[in-house]
């Protein structure tokens, strides 16, 4: 993902394609769920919910109620969740093996994240757009924001933890049910039917060093059994927060911008790094026309006074102030805070039908504080206009650009002749705070008629208000004012006003909103038999608006200055209304054979229509084995972003692999030569830069297009031990994408004629070297129809259940084998990503890992239980094929290599404790990360400072501690 500036690990799953519902449950229900579902190999996958409980049995991916699927589907429910002490169902979805590439993580929030505050899953790295997130098979509204400003997705935080009973995830191409977006799978979240009696929970957990709290409360109640009462209502409200993470909580090297510990440069400010585009949160002067600075104020507001012992024809000034900017303003993890509720009743109509109303409120707000205000900037790129700068007058940029210039008569000006100023204000930050409320309710009937149709009927409304709140970003006009009328002391800011401060820096808010209401109803029925059973056919409707509505934050309509620097202009809105026709067959030929076959055909208000089919088979030639396989096409609809959206720039950092040695010449220096093999010797302009990578929407593009195929195998060899292999292979065709900007840049650090398709624009010289080339400060092009993405893999699980006495073993191990995930595009050249850093722009530099998986072993005995959780995510190489190099050729690695060239494999062990203390009672304590494991080293990915956030998740945190008490009445 491309950052505005600048976790996941493996999930335990109870099964792989094997799914055992029961280890979900109490020890006596898993026998008895176990032993009534046991008759079928593997039978336990997706049918998880039992008489004994009173659930229906809900089948992702299908109209009919399977044991086995032809299709692989995982569940994972809230209480295994539990025991791995995860403590919302967003950060157990985020932790499947299948998730991989460009997710987004609640802690890309505190990185510059485009939907800040938000979080999605990408199944198979196909990205966030590719999965479909449902709330008990019916779809939600989008995130008003969208990943990246293009990919429209779900929000994650958006789940009711608290009364959802598990999460069905169909790791297959899903069109031919679900309609656009379920190319790589649908993530499927069902809530409880009923509950009666009351439920509460308290938990807490810190980690050993006292940094990231969590807080958590919930309290649910219920009345009514349906099969005696013939209803049930219940009631749920909770309440969760985590605390704000900062880089100087962590141990080092991810608290410091001094790498030198480790072998690295030193990056924190100081006389060797100092220029005008690093000069830290202080401010410096210059008259016009002369060479060296010298603090405004005559000492440091912020850090320590250095001499430098620069000489006056330098711009260095004779006395800097040291920082380290990580270590004072870094941030790990915005503060979170959520609370909602929730409402169910459902009542049975007549003897053989049963309806239901459903409403949940949620609220979720997500903060953090960032780097201080910057008057020495160039605006973000514009709509209408170029850019603002107070850096340079290049004619790339908006007329009235140009260094920030304090005038002789200013009164803040000591120097009396006209100056120019560089820095950061010293006492203002940048804050962020996204705050969503999400409304939802639903409706519906199912039941039997004449006799022997089923049939189903649902109603749903989404509606999700978004407001932005941003403070301490400077509005460019009123800077402008405030140099013009003197009104603004630059030598000691903290002596302004409260007004003075509030008109340089006012608060913008920006609301946005997305709407989802959709009817849906289907019937099936069982026409005929066949020698394996009956031949079931169904079919169904459904009609969805959908409309999303995100204006600008930013916007320039008015004026290249009449706008804020840093703040993004992205921005869309749309709406649509899709009508769709979907039907399946299913039939079991054989005993040992049954076939599957469904399609589905969408027609969109905007023009666009699509049929989706869907064949499924599966084999059982002995009663220990099935083997099982699907053939699917699905498509994807260009998202609002993409066809509609205002320009949109996201920040990429340099690396070495961009530029050519002769560009990188004219940035030497006597006492230091800059290229590419002595890359940390250059100046931090180029060493630290990054260029803005601005992608512009199109009204014109078609619908992704894919073909997916799965083949697997279920073996039972004995009651309760299961073991699955699952194949995936999926080609997307058509596949939206803006071109790769790697290459224009590359003609461009090569003094090579760029291609038309590019808009480039140099940023403002580097003072220091003011007749060099300057970097890239902008590389622009619009998205098209034009890649092919492949994703290929084996997913592998594991499942037992072993009886020793009075003890209980459960074992469960969970992985994903990525063998492929590429882009090829046009003119043949092929992208390969896994095992590298690759999608190197789409994943934040965080990459694809080859290997993720987990093991989950459980021993229960009488009202005790133990979990110990192994996890596990590969290491990769630091290149990236979409950065100019090969994989596997380390060109992404720091020039000269202090850390190698691969990032080393993560492991990590969790450990549950759980012991009923009563019917009615029951204490848990987590300890997570038990060895205290730290991540290896990462210098390239730009998600986090020398971590990867994706590889880490919250084990970065080190050793954490959660406890908390459960009781029922």
């Amino acid at each position: 993902m491309l950052r505005g500036t600048t976790a996941l690990t493996a999930l335990v799953l109870v099964g792989m394609g094997v799914s055992a519902p029961a280890f979900a449950q109490t020890a006596d229900e898993q026998a008895t769920a176990t032993a009534d579902q046991a008759q079928t190999p593997g039978a336990r996958e997706a049918a998880t919910d039992t008489d004994t409980t009173g659930q229906e049995i809900v089948v992702t991916g299908s109209m009919f109620r399977q044991a086995v699927t032809p299709s692989p589907v995982t569940v994972v429910s809230t209480e295994n969740l539990e025991q791995r002490g995860i403590q919302t169902v967003q950060e157990g979805i985020q932790r499947l093996a299948a998730n991989n590439g460009p997710a987004l993580t609640n802690s890309f929030s505190a990185n510059g994240a485009f939907a800040g505050g938000a979080s999605a899953v990408s199944l198979r790295g196909l990205s966030s757009s590719s999965t479909l997130v449902l709330f008990d098979g019916l779809r939600a509204a989008y995130f008003p924001l969208a990943d990246d400003a293009t990919r429209n997705f779900v929000d994650l935080n958006t789940i009711p933890d608290d009364i959802v009973e598990r999460v069905e995830v169909l790791r297959d191409g899903a069109s031919s049910s679900y309609g656009a977006d379920a190319i790589a799978g649908v993530v499927n979240i069902i809530t409880k039917r009923s509950f009666r009696g009351v439920a509460a929970r308290a938990e807490a957990g810190i980690s050993e060093d006292g940094i990231a709290p969590t807080q958590r409360l919930s309290l649910t109640a219920g009345t009514g059994d349906l099969d005696n009462d013939g209803y049930n209502a219940y009631i749920s409200g909770f309440y969760y927060r985590a605390g704000e993470v900062y880089n100087r909580d962590l141990p080092y090297p991810f608290n410091s911008s001094d790498q030198t510990g480790i072998g690295g440069p030193n990056d924190t400010i100081n006389p060797d790094t100092w220029g005008v585009t690093n000069a830290g949160s202080n401010l410096y002067i210059r008259p016009v026309g002369s060479t060296q600075y010298s603090l405004l104020s005559g000492g440091c507001a912020n850090g320590n006074a250095v001499s430098t012992g620069a000489p006056a024809t330098g711009v260095v000034p004779g006395t800097i102030c040291s920082q380290d900017n990580i270590n004072q303003y870094g941030v790990v993890a915005p503060k979170v805070e959520r609370f909602g509720g929730s409402a169910k009743f459902t009542a049975m109509v007549g003897d053989s039908s049963e309806a239901y109303a459903q409403f949940n409120f949620q609220q979720t707000t997500s903060s953090y504080d960032g780097t201080p205000s910057q008057i020495y900037a160039n605006a973000p790129a514009g709509i209408y206009f170029q850019p603002f700068s107070t850096r340079s007058s290049a004619a790339s940029y908006a007329p009235g650009s140009g260094p920030l210039t304090l005038p002789g008569t200013n009164p803040y000006n000591p120097l009396g002749v006209d100056a120019e100023l560089v820095g950061w204000l010293p006492n203002s930050i940048e804050r962020d705070e996204t705050r969503s409320r999400v409304y939802r309710a639903a409706a519906g009937i199912h039941g039997t008629v004449f006799g022997d149709w089923d049939y189903r009927v649902d109603l749903t409304a989404m509606h999700t208000d978004l407001r932005r709140r941003q403070n301490g970003y400077v509005y460019i006009q009123h800077l402008l004012d405030v140099i013009a009328d003197g009104s603004y002391n630059f030598i000691n800011p903290s002596a302004n006003s409260q007004s003075v401060t509030d008109y340089l820096m006012p608060e913008n808010i920006t609301d946005a909103s997305s709407d989802l209401y959709q009817a849906q109803f289907s019937v099936n029925k069982a026409v005929t038999q066949l020698p394996g059973g009956d031949l079931e056919v169904g079919f169904g409707g459904s009609i969805y608006y959908e409309a999303v509505d995100a204006p600008s934050a930013n916007s320039d309509i008015n004026g290249p200055t009449e706008r804020y620097f840093r703040l993004n202009a992205f921005g869309t809105e749309g709406n649509r209304t899709v009508t769709s026709a979907f039907g399946e067959i299913n039939a079991p030929v054989l005993d040992q054979l049954t076939l599957n076959a469904s399609g589905r055909f969408d027609h969109y208000s905007t023009g666009q229509s699509n049929f989706s089919p869907k064949l499924g088979a599966k084999f059982t030639p002995i009663e220990q084995l099935t083997v099982r396989g699907t053939w699917s096409r699905g498509y994807r609809i260009p998202s609002f972003a993409e066809a509609n959206a205002l320009p949109t720039t996201g920040y990429v950092t340099n690396s070495p692999n961009l530029f050519t040695d002769a560009f990188l010449a004219q940035y030497s220096t006597p006492g230091a030569v800059c290229s590419k093999d002595t890359f940390s010797s250059c100046p931090t302009y180029i060493r630290s830069g990054s260029y803005g990578s601005t992608t512009l929407a199109s009204p014109d593009l078609k619908p992704e297009k894919s073909r997916s195929f799965t083949a697997g195998v279920v073996f039972e060899p004995f009651h309760n031990v299961a073991f699955t292999v699952d194949y995936f292979n999926i080609k997307k065709t058509n596949a939206i994408t803006s071109l790769t900007a790697g290459d224009a840049l590359q003609a461009y650090y090569a003094g090579q004629p760029v291609d038309p398709a590019f808009t480039i624009t140099p940023d403002a010289p580097d003072a220091a070297f003011p007749n060099a080339t300057p970097r890239v400060l902008y590389v622009a092009s619009a998205l098209v129809n034009a890649n092919t993405i492949k994703s290929e893999g084996i997913d592998f699980g594991i499942n037992s259940r072993v009886q020793f006495g009075d003890v209980t073993w459960v074992s469960n191990l969970d992985a994903t084998l990525q063998l492929e995930l590429s882009t090829t595009f046009p003119d043949g050249r092929k992208e390969s990503y896994v095992d590298t850093l690759g999608n190197y722009n789409l994943t934040a530099g965080s990459g694809t890992f080859r290997w993720r998986g987990n093991w989950q072993n459980t021993l229960l005995v009488g009202p005790y239980s133990l979990t110990a959780t192994a996890n596990y995510t590969s290491g990769y190489d630091l290149s990236a094929e979409d950065q100019g190099g090969e994989a596997g050729d380390c060109s992404l690695a720091p020039s000269p290599n202090y850390t190698g060239c691969r990032v080393k494999s993560y492991f990590t062990l969790d450990l549950n404790g759980t012991v009923k203390v009563s019917d009615n009672m029951t204490f848990y304590v987590n300890v997570l990360n038990v060895f205290d494991r730290l991540p290896d080293v990462d210098p390239v990915t730009y998600g986090a400072w020398l971590y990867n956030p994706v590889q880490a998740g919250e084990n970065i945190y080190g050793r954490r501690f959660l406890a908390g008490a459960r009781v029922n009445f």
